[in-house]
């Protein structure tokens, strides 16, 4: 069945009909929008520059003249779930593209922005200058059990790289021992069959030389009539695989020659899958399910051929068991053999008119083809009278334009030849078909050419209009550029260009949720593609570009669409000015629409569209559907003519420091402003001076302080910058923990008592000066011992816990480390002063972010924070800073912030120090890299 299961009724055009929206007003408009009145704006699909494959999505008002309105259809209800806002899409035609989906006349009101506080997209209280783009919408597509999932999803098909099963060692191990390999990963079991239930009767599991006298892998080589159904209902895989066996490179990739039962025979046989941009190797016995002594499920039409049947062990095992393969979509099938990228039309409400070009196109580069009907909800796999197979999947074989002669004209028709999998009589009886009239205006050279043949084998041609007439989807797997041949390009075929990119969204930093939420949209990653020449044959001068987006490792032991994120993407088009930014800031999105996008976001493995674009620069932003939703990806780019894509984000380096940053806020820190082109101050503040009075206190004799004695310094010096303690009085806590450092730490340099002093000095005329014991003459309370002052007011403590209140010893060893040139574990004076300054200046950074003063940043302000500190960092970097220092709820604590500015200074000066003529290139032999990173 065709991504059927009998439990649910799937949406027609649930995987957004293979074509892309694309909005021609977007083309032309100018930086900032200056927008009319809502009575006065619209959208509109009825715009003549609109390619015949794009769909018009919106309306730049302010930039073209709004045509009237077209008159839409009334929105048919549903069969499935919408997220969030969504709107349905009306299936009827519609006067733009071909039978594109309605659109509202005006965008339908946002939710709050998740992020800043700040109004809701399109409100009426939003900033007038700014484009209102027409609203993205999620679809959530219901999932049955046993629907087709993406490689790894259920079971323990998957394994991780660390635990790869190796075919070659597995194998010598056998011979040498002389025993036949059994798979302890998939074993012979009901589990290894069905997960929902047991089995409705006894199956045997046997050895191809248990099944046949003669066992062969391979009968007079491979072809598509090779692959016969069994009990299970994959007629999707089988019509993958009947395509897989007409282009010999792809075939033996997936199937390797090694395989066989005559040499170094030892039970064992493996195949390759692509998933996710890499080929993956996996092994299997060779005991296969039977009953009374046949097999029941996939066989060749050899009953000595084994290749088919353990080429569906191989996949069943992929994904958990044989019954994950029941219900599933070829074009994906198509896609984990080939590496392609898919697409899939909708034959009736939406067929593009020029359907065929887009076929014959994909033909010339060796794409593969399937096609299905909509299932009978009453009868499984009910036959139609024209010979045709409901609910049942397709392999199309070839597509040609024929010549044809009639007594009245000749010329040339499209004709289509299809293959049921079944490989029986069960054909097409109408125009075309085998023995048909029609035949005899085909010359008999054309008909030599396309192979014409009247056998029962469940080969069939027909004609493309009866092709479109009776058959309700075509799904298409356009192969990537290393499939094609030498011999294939020699015959004249062409290949697909492409570009690939592998990204993440994590939470607080990448995953900015789509263009509805526009103040955390642009956090996610950007690609820019280029696309310099149009098709040589499109009149328009237009590209054609496939963009595919597939999200990677969504692993469950549920169904695929319970876990799949839903995701999608928008096109701006973008210039080299645009391009100096990187990534390009909210402010673009926030004044320039879209140009395409995906129609709808989806909760599928992939999504894929097709665009006709001008030739020029495009970003590309791919998304989840609504912010903070984890996950990695897979971006590819499909292109007739050739195209280039690149990242578009920071360079790791560092930059200017934030012009808000002012030398006096650094001063007021404790620190000295060293710019330049900015005088440092003839005497430093009193902060800096009472600092630095405390270190010489503190350091003792040596003039040195350890992490311990930094951390009880910035913990006082700073205390009003950190997080604030839920228990105890803050200050009064981590002086108790001072007052205890005792029981730890017998190297403290310095005296309690005239730390006390010192701190007190600080908290004059302050709520906490009682606590010092600090009169108001300024000296220490009766007796002048602060101490003994302070022990009725303390909690006592047991042991103290070195990362409780304050600055974490992990972060006060780190500052340690960033400036002990010696390795010695201490700092010294002016070491201690760059310290403060570096301090200062990304404390006075911290307080630009953290506007409500709760000592805490949204990650989604980590870039910009680093920014103004001076540091720029890549998406990768900062995944994994958000990663490694974020907190659950996606903030960061002003010490965190310390941490991460303290790691990125260190590391860039590590290798500074070694990158000595400016080539952005060092390096390292494997000690000193273990070295200069422990320590750090």
């Amino acid at each position: 069945m065709s991504f059927f299961n009998q439990n649910y009724n799937y949406p027609r055009n649930y995987n957004a009909n293979g074509a892309g929206w694309v909005n021609p007003a977007a083309f032309g408009q100018s930086p900032i929008v200056q927008m009319p009145t809502p009575e006065s704006s619209g959208y509109s699909s009825a715009n003549p520059s609109i390619s015949s494959q794009s769909y018009g999505y919106g309306f730049a008002p302010g930039v073209m003249n709004a045509p009237a309105a077209p008159a839409y259809p009334a929105a048919p209800a549903l069969p499935y779930p919408t997220m969030g806002f969504g709107m349905p899409m009306p299936g009827g035609p519609s006067p733009g593209g071909y039978g594109a989906p309605a659109m509202p006349a005006m965008p339908m009101p946002m939710p709050g922005a998740s992020y800043g506080g700040g109004p809701s997209f399109g409100s009426a209280s939003e900033d007038p200058a700014q484009l209102q783009e027409l609203p993205f919408q999620a679809v959530s597509v219901p999932i049955a059990e046993g629907m087709f999932s993406s490689l790894g999803e259920r079971g323990s098909g998957f394994r991780s790289q660390t635990d790869v099963q190796d075919y070659y060692v597995l194998r010598n191990q056998c011979l040498e021992s002389g025993s036949l390999f059994e798979d302890p990963e998939f074993p012979a079991t009901s589990s290894s069959l069905m997960f929902s239930r047991r089995p409705d009767r006894h199956y045997e599991w046997l050895r191809p030389h248990e099944i046949s006298e003669a066992p062969e892998f391979f009968v007079e080589g491979f072809s598509r009539f090779d692959v016969q159904q069994g009990e299970l209902g994959d007629c999707w895989l089988l019509a993958a695989c009947a395509n897989l066996t007409q282009d010999q490179k792809m075939f033996l990739r997936v199937v390797p020659e090694d395989n066989s039962f005559e040499d170094d025979y030892a039970g064992i046989f493996h195949f390759r899958f692509w998933q996710y941009g890499r080929w993956v190797d996996v092994v299997i016995d060779d005991r296969l399910p039977t009953y009374r002594g046949e097999l029941i499920y996939m066989r060749s039409s050899e009953k000595n051929e084994f290749w088919s049947a353990l080429l569906e062990k191989a996949y069943a095992k992929l994904h958990g068991s044989y019954e994950a393969l029941k219900g599933g979509t070829t074009c994906e099938a198509m896609e984990d053999f080939t590496g392609g990228v898919t697409e899939m039309y909708d034959l009736k409400d939406q067929t593009p008119p020029n359907l065929f070009q887009i076929c014959e196109k994909g033909f010339q580069r060796n794409s593969m083809f399937a096609c299905s009907i909509e299932p009978d909800p009453n009868v499984t796999e009910a036959e139609t009278r024209e010979g045709l197979i409901r609910g049942h999947a397709y392999s199309i074989t070839k597509i040609q334009l024929a010549d044809i002669v009639t007594p009245t004209q000749s010329g040339k028709i499209p004709l289509i030849r299809l293959r049921n999998p079944w490989g029986n009589e069960a054909e097409w009886n109408g125009a075309w078909s085998d023995q048909s009239a029609e035949w005899r205006f085909i010359p008999d050279e054309q008909k030599e050419e396309l192979g014409l043949s009247f056998d029962n084998d469940g080969e069939f041609w027909m004609s493309y209009r009866d092709f479109c007439k009776y058959f309700d989807r075509i799904e298409i797997c356009n192969l990537s550029p290393d499939s094609l041949s030498e011999e294939q390009a020699n015959r004249g075929k062409l290949r697909w260009e492409m570009s690939t990119f592998e990204g993440e969204w994590a939470v607080g930093s990448t995953a900015g949720g789509c263009r509805n939420y526009l103040n955390t949209f642009w956090h996610n990653p950007q690609y820019v593609i280029h696309l310099e020449d149009p098709d040589e044959d499109d009149d328009e001068g237009k590209c054609t570009v496939i963009i595919a987006l597939m999200q990677k490792n969504r692993r469950s032991r549920r169904n695929m669409g319970v876990d799949c994120l839903t995701i999608g993407f928008a096109v701006y088009r973008v210039t080299e000015r645009d391009l100096a930014q990187k990534p390009l800031k909210m402010n673009f999105f926030k004044y320039n629409a879209s140009v395409a996008r995906s129609p709808s976001f989806i909760n599928l493995r992939e999504v894929s569209c097709r665009f006709k674009l001008p030739p020029g620069d495009y970003l590309i932003v791919p998304s989840t559907f609504e912010p903070n939703e984890e996950g990695e990806f897979l971006i590819r780019v499909f292109s007739e003519c050739k195209n280039s894509m690149e990242e578009n984000d920071d360079e790791v380096g560092v930059g200017d420091i934030d012009d808000r940053v002012h030398p006096d806020d650094i001063n007021r820190g404790g620190g000295r402003y060293i710019a330049p082109d900015v005088p440092i101050p003839s005497q430093p503040s009193p902060q800096r001076q009472a600092m630095e009075r405390l270190f010489l206190e503190v350091a003792g004799a040596d003039g040195e302080v350890d992490w311990v004695e930094l951390k009880r310094i910035l913990d006082h010096s700073f205390r009003d910058d950190l997080p604030k303690s839920s228990s105890v009085n803050g200050l009064n806590k981590s002086y108790a923990n001072q007052q205890n450092a005792s029981n730890y730490d017998d190297g403290g340099g310095g005296g309690g008592g005239l730390l006390a002093q010192l701190c007190g000095l600080f908290c004059k005329d302050t709520p906490f000066a009682e606590a010092f014991g600090v009169n108001d003459g300024g000296a220490a309370g009766p007796g002048g011992d602060p101490s003994a002052n302070l022990q009725n007011q303390i909690v006592p403590v047991q042991r103290v816990d070195q990362s409780g209140d304050g600055f974490s010893k992990d972060v006060c060893r780190s500052m340690v480390a960033m400036l002990d040139v010696d390795q010695s574990g201490k700092l010294g004076f002016e070491e201690f002063q760059t310290l403060l300054t570096d301090i200062s200046k990304w404390k006075a950074v911290f307080k630009l972010y953290d506007q409500d003063q709760t000592g805490r940043l949204s990650a989604f302000e980590l870039r910009e924070a680093l920014n103004s500190a001076g540091y720029h960092l890549n998406n990768r970097i900062l995944n994994g800073l958000v990663h490694r220092y974020g907190s659950r709820d996606g903030s960061i604590a002003f010490d965190d912030f310390i941490m991460c500015a303290v790691k990125i200074k260190t590391m860039i000066e590590i290798f500074r120090e070694r990158d000595t003529e400016g080539t952005n290139m060092a390096t390292f032999s494997m000690d000193e890299w273990v070295e200069k990173t422990l320590y750090s």
